[in-house]
């Protein structure tokens, strides 16, 4: 077992991720779990996370000091890294220049956790704090040109430090590093499974509902088709799921969900048009946090009230809530980046007990038990889509007319996509519909319209993300096809921000 102390970074239960990723068993425990309770577990190892905090900060953050004095490995990454330093007598200060995102690291002696790996790497970074000096007996093993302590190790006491994420994608050779602090250090054996998840989660959700019967909010995405198969697996019949359709959706989506889920699922189906419902409680709400709560509340009240249509004792609903939606909205340690609608966006008095057997998970760690469940690559590899829908990636107010134009644009976007073949190699493609307006000349008049942004990136866990390097004659098409198909357009650009410092949805 290896134990990630959590300090609410936004990637902390990813590095649990990565080391089951890696087939060793991990567990995501709060930063002030007792010493006691961590040396009962026997890990192998003990990984510190990131966290959003300064280590000078007021009410950071700290650590039993006698957690180094167990004997264990340690691995502390980021703040974990930079509390590493100083509770053990190294010295940690804001620095110069902030490091966010791809930076260029330098590798000054290979020792344990860069063993076998280049001089020259490519490493993920966020933080605006750093260790200026090492406590005595560290080792510096690795630098970037701003920052030139981001590794250390004590190769004796078996303590290590690097200020960059390995556990993120973009990190050139992270998992690298994670793989040999836990095997060249800590000694674990390759033995996890993804099977290990199914079986877990379907003995976790017959525990929790029994014999009683359950209804599953469904959307049409691999989250919830694949939360779904497992909670169907668990309580078979008394399994019913409800697709509600909240007028948000891109062009022809509740046809195509309705249909698809229909052929491949034998979980029987209600779908209900609330359309004019979520529209009517929208109507002049311009700020993000309250479009995901209003949608949060309003699916929950119509799953309420279907729930008691189908049995009296279906007072369950399952969710196919992930990981990253409940880090992204705010947990005791980490911060809130937004409010997703089936985590922070739902209302505090609920009828219904959620059910959420993947809420542990990342997406693509989702998709691996979705094809161990059998299910059809299209539905497997579709590109996420976002609860609340249009409603989020409508800067302003969501009226008729902005959701028509917006779908009218995604459309054209998406075909593109397709047809360049490049769809399976996005993370997410999709536009964006600001509410300003822009001045343009179009057949010798002057126009007063609305530009739309193309946001398309690439990831494998929508914890971090990079901006996609589409084609110039692929966007060259995207935007005259969007300009003369779409009325009520007159601009088209490109968004080319990273995650971080952006988020994937722009609300």
């Amino acid at each position: 077992m290896i134990l990630v102390l959590d300090f609410g970074g936004q990637y902390a239960q990813l590095i649990a991720r990565r080391v089951r990723e890696a087939r060793v068993y991990s567990e995501l425990i709060p930063y002030d779990t007792p010493v006691e309770e961590i040396l009962a577990r026997e890990p192998e190892g003990i990984i510190l996370s990131g966290g959003p905090n300064s280590v000078y900060g007021e009410g950071a953050p700290r650590v039993d000091r006698r957690l180094f004095e167990l004997g264990t490995p340690a691995l502390g990454i980021c703040y974990g890294m930079q509390l590493m330093a100083l509770e053990m007598g190294g010295k940690v200060e804001p620095v110069e220049v902030r490091e966010y995102g791809r930076s260029d690291l330098r590798v000054k002696e290979h020792g344990l956790l860069f063993a076998g790996l280049p001089d020259e790497q490519k490493a993920w970074t966020s933080h605006g704090d750093a260790v200026l000096a090492p406590p005595e007996g560290f080792r510096v093993t690795a630098e970037t040109p701003s920052i030139p302590i981001v590794a250390f190790e004590e190769p004796e006491k078996r303590f290590f430090g690097v200020q960059f994420h390995p556990e993120v994608r973009h990190s050139e050779y992270g998992m690298d590093v994670l793989k040999n602090f836990l095997f060249e250090v800590c000694g674990c054996a390759p033995d996890w499974t993804p099977v290990n998840i199914i079986t877990d989660a379907v003995e976790k959700v017959r525990e929790q509902v029994g014999d009683r019967r359950a209804i599953i909010g469904l959307s049409g995405g691999v989250d919830s088709a694949t939360a779904a198969m497992l909670v169907h697996r668990a309580i078979g019949d008394n399994l019913t799921a409800v697709f509600v359709d909240h007028g948000l959706l891109r062009q022809n989506e509740a046809e195509q969900v309705v249909e698809a889920f229909g052929k491949n699922s034998d979980v029987p189906l209600v779908h209900v048009d609330a359309s004019e419902r979520f529209l009517r409680k929208l109507a002049g709400v311009d700020d993000p946090e309250a479009k995901r709560k209003i949608i949060g509340e309003e699916f929950i009240r119509t799953f309420e009230e279907e729930a008691g249509k189908i049995a009296e004792n279906a007072t369950f609903l399952v969710q196919g809530t992930l990981y990253s939606d409940v880090i992204e909205s705010g947990t005791r340690d980490a911060a809130k980046i937004k409010s997703h609608h089936n985590v922070g966006g739902l209302p505090e008095i609920m009828d219904l007990d959620l059910v959420e057997p993947l809420r542990s998970l990342f997406k693509d760690e989702v998709r691996v038990v979705a094809a161990e469940l059998g299910m059809p690559e299209r539905m497997v590899w579709r590109q996420p889509f976002p609860g609340p829908g249009l409603a989020i990636r409508i800067i302003g107010d969501v009226t008729r007319e902005r959701l028509e134009i917006l779908r009218k644009a995604d459309f054209v976007l998406q075909d593109e996509i397709r047809n360049a073949g490049l769809y399976r190699d996005l993370w997410q493609s999709f536009a964006v519909l600001p509410a300003i307006h822009s001045v343009g000349v179009m057949g010798d008049a002057r126009t007063y319209a609305y530009p739309v942004m193309i946001r398309a990136v690439t990831s494998d866990d929508a914890m971090t993300a990079d901006w996609a390097r589409l084609p110039y004659d692929l966007l060259e098409r995207i935007s005259n096809r969007i300009i003369n198909e779409v009325p009520g357009v007159n601009r088209v650009a490109l968004d080319i921000t990273s995650k971080p410092p952006g988020t994937i949805e722009w609300e």
